[in-house]
């Protein structure tokens, strides 16, 4: 008869105790790309309201009608004969995971809005973490203001 040897190989606790470590390492990785998720995001809607800000200036120099003036600016198109400033807005918001935008409306801690004027325009997202019960906005505006806000700017054209 032969003899049967039992010590090779793992016992269940190691193997137990390897997967338990496996699953910290597994959790720690998850946290940390969620952040990095959110940071990028956040840097999604930054750089295209940033794309905002120059694309209003190309809309007020070049309209070939209504001259001088932020009047649709908002419109996510050709306002005559320039683009106006909606397709940076809507890839801002997209950024953060809206599907659109707010034109000429109450903005709030979770949605995006873009309100004009004749005299001014200003455009707002909601960064990751947002609520209407705690806004973290960002927003441009027609004077050439970008910055982080705790408050929408309502149905205004301004970051104050």
């Amino acid at each position: 008869m032969q003899k049967i040897n039992f010590k090779k190989g793992f016992t269940l606790i190691e193997l137990l105790v390897v997967v338990a470590i496996i699953g910290i390492m597994a959790s720690v990785v998850m946290v940390a790309l969620s952040n990095a998720k959110a940071k990028g995001a956040d840097a999604g809607v930054k750089s295209n309201l940033r794309q905002a800000l120059t694309q209003g200036e190309v809309l007020y120099n070049t309209r070939t009608a209504n001259k001088d003036t932020y009047t649709n600016a908002c419109t996510n198109g050709v306002v005559d004969g320039a683009s106006g400033i909606g397709m940076a807005v809507l890839a801002a918001a997209k950024a953060v995971g809206l599907s659109s935008y707010g034109i000429n409306g109450t903005g709030t801690g979770t949605t995006a809005t873009c309100n004009n004027s004749a005299s001014a325009w200003a455009a707002e997202v909601p960064l990751i973490g947002s609520t209407n019960a705690a806004p973290k906005m960002w927003c441009v505006d027609s004077t050439g203001k970008a910055k982080q806000k705790t408050t929408s700017i309502g149905t205004g054209t301004a970051c104050l």
